[in-house]
């Protein structure tokens, strides 16, 4: 065995409480060395004459990767303290992994050789909010979703779509528009509302506050705010916010305060300025989102500063009952801050969501002192690589998602947030060149994974556009010029998650094969008594995938078009054709 590629840690994703009584570990091999592994386990103060007891289970490999295979156990201590360590068989050998290194027998001398939970504790328990996992999100962006009431338009206001989107140009989306429209959300099967920025300020896009408190008047005011969350949580729809907490505007009151009085202002230590006096051109002399001087970095360690945050992320909850907050460029802003944050929303809202917006492994802020999700990135480009991109092949997609799972407890992955596009990114049909059953793959793939997915407001009909500002273009609503079919795909799809446990989020994900050659996908959903095996063949020929399990006094039916199937053989064999897919059901009759 290769002891280099053995790897444990007694922390993060690889040691973590699943329930209050529960635990999953996890160890890494190499891929293909190891033929099975168990899991010594035992209180640290279980002793007798004969030494430390200790029990032996068997793991689970539960998937692989294109270097190592990652095996898992549940193990319940019945005092909640745990000492464990591993025992690795191959054809050839039998090693012992420990926290002190290698042994050709396990050591009962002394638990310190062995890894250690201490205790598992309640309130270290990792807590997303339970209504997270079965919410399918839409994302609205404000300005371009719908013109409900003309009387708040923007000066200049364009007709609605009559011209290419810009930096700068406005069309008069607002909330009446969403209010009018909610129900066409509803018939799609969606259930939660992330906004993006609405507070005042000066650009179309709104991520350059200008004031925390306030609605920008281009959309409504506070009670049309009101009445579009009640009329939400009327039909069942959660809402979540975006908060732009890492950089003000520059037209920001505190910001300008500054500018106005330089060294004297009060506010001067609300930013992070470098020397004075303070000049945002040609290049600002202080920190900024990117390097952008009119988005001026605010200074979250400042206790002014974190008082005012803290009091706009209780007050659009207290008030208006929002359910979420997504946390803009969570990444840049101090742990500190987010720990307090997490603290200040939970108690006047328990079950709010908090999402941040990272791109890279966010196991640091994912430890239940924090977020309860980040924006699952590594995903949407697995995704986007391999069914729209073409750069990558079925057996590197596995590979890749693989390790994503892999990076976070199970319970994080429950939550993460799964999206194609957004407001940031080319449109997901312009990615897949117009090819819609490409688009359709892709759909299937994000709404029967791990997490929460989120579609992108127009996505759903068809529409299409480049990278920023051209995916921000206005929303379609006349049907003769929407993909009608597109939007019944996932409307379908959308039920099916709902209405097929193992679809959804409590099925448990395991790639089954993956083709560099034909390009295919097999992976299962299961959950209890059932499994639900997705094929998706986005190759030029027909392929055909064999379910490798007893199918002896089970029923065999076939999700997609409703029928049952009866296997003519002992295995089952599924052809699906060319950028086709097929999604099958086994469960017990």
């Amino acid at each position: 065995m290769l002891k280099e590629a053995i790897y444990h840690r007694p922390k993060n994703n690889y040691a973590y409480a699943i329930n209050e009584k529960s635990l999953h570990i996890r160890l890494r091999t190499k891929k293909d060395d190891v033929n099975f592994v168990m899991l010594i386990n035992g209180d640290p103060n279980d002793w007798t004459d004969k030494g430390w007891q200790a029990d032996r289970k068997k793991m689970l490999l539960q998937a692989s990767d294109g270097l190592f295979d990652y095996w898992i156990v549940e193990v319940t201590p019945p005092f909640r303290r745990l000492r464990y360590g591993f025992e690795l068989f191959s054809e050839e050998e039998k090693i012992v992994y420990t926290e002190k290194g290698f042994y050709d027998n396990a050591p009962f001398d002394d638990v310190a050789y062995y890894f250690c939970f201490p205790f598992l504790h309640s309130a270290d328990l990792f807590r997303a909010p339970e209504w997270v996992k079965d919410t399918v999100w839409y994302q609205i962006f404000p300005e371009r979703f719908a013109n409900g009431n003309v009387k708040n338009n923007p000066e200049n206001v364009l007709s609605w779509g009559s011209a290419p989107p810009s930096p700068t140009n406005f069309f008069g989306g607002d909330f009446e528009g969403v209010i009018e429209h909610l129900d066409y959300l509803v018939d799609l099967g969606i259930n939660g509302l992330y906004f993006t920025p609405i507070f005042t300020a000066h650009s179309n896009h709104k991520y350059d506050t200008i004031d925390y408190m306030e609605i920008d008047p281009q959309f409504g005011n506070k009670e049309t705010f009101r009445q579009l969350v009640d009329e939400c949580h009327r039909r069942g729809i959660r809402v979540m916010l975006d908060a732009v907490f890492n950089h003000s505007g520059y037209y920001f009151a505190p910001f300008q305060d500054v500018l106005k009085n330089q060294e004297e202002s009060r506010y001067k230590d609300w930013f992070h300025i470098w020397d004075f006096p303070v000049t945002p051109e040609p290049k600002p002399n202080y920190d900024t989102f990117g390097f952008v001087g009119s988005m001026p970095k605010l200074n979250t360690e400042n206790p002014e500063v974190k008082n005012y945050l803290l009091d706009v992320a209780r007050y659009w909850i207290s008030e208006f009952d929002i359910d979420g907050w997504r946390l803009d460029v969570a990444n840049e802003v101090d742990h500190n801050f987010w720990r307090e944050f997490r603290k200040e929303v939970k108690s006047v809202k328990e079950d709010v969501y908090i999402l941040g917006e990272i791109w890279h492994d966010s196991m640091p802020w994912l430890q239940g002192d924090q977020f309860d999700a980040v924006m699952n990135y590594p995903f949407t480009i697995a995704a986007l690589d391999y069914l729209a991109n073409d750069k990558i092949n079925a057996e590197s997609f596995a590979n890749q998602i693989t390790t994503v799972l892999f990076s976070y407890p199970e319970n994080v992955n429950e939550a993460a947030f799964n999206l194609l596009g957004s407001h940031d990114t080319p449109r997901v049909l312009t990615l897949c060149n117009n090819n819609k059953q490409r688009a359709k793959l892709l759909y299937l793939l994000q709404l029967s994974f791990k997490g929460t997915p989120c579609i992108y407001y127009g996505d759903e009909i068809g529409m299409t556009g480049k990278n920023d500002p051209d995916c921000r273009n206005c929303m379609v609503w006349e049907e003769d010029k929407q993909d009608i079919n597109l939007k019944l795909f996932i409307k379908k799809l959308i039920q099916l998650r709902k209405s097929e446990a193992a679809f959804g989020n409590k099925g448990n994900i395991q790639i089954i094969e993956s083709s560099a050659e034909s390009n295919h996908l097999v992976y299962s959903k299961k959950y209890n008594n059932e499994t639900i095996y997705i094929i998706i063949n986005p190759g030029k020929t027909p392929i055909k995938a064999a379910i490798k399990e007893d199918i002896s006094a089970k029923t065999i039916k076939d999700l997609w078009n409703d029928r049952t199937l009866i296997p003519t053989e002992e295995s089952l064999i599924i052809e699906t054709g060319s950028n086709d897919f097929s999604i099958i059901k086994v469960h017990e009759r």
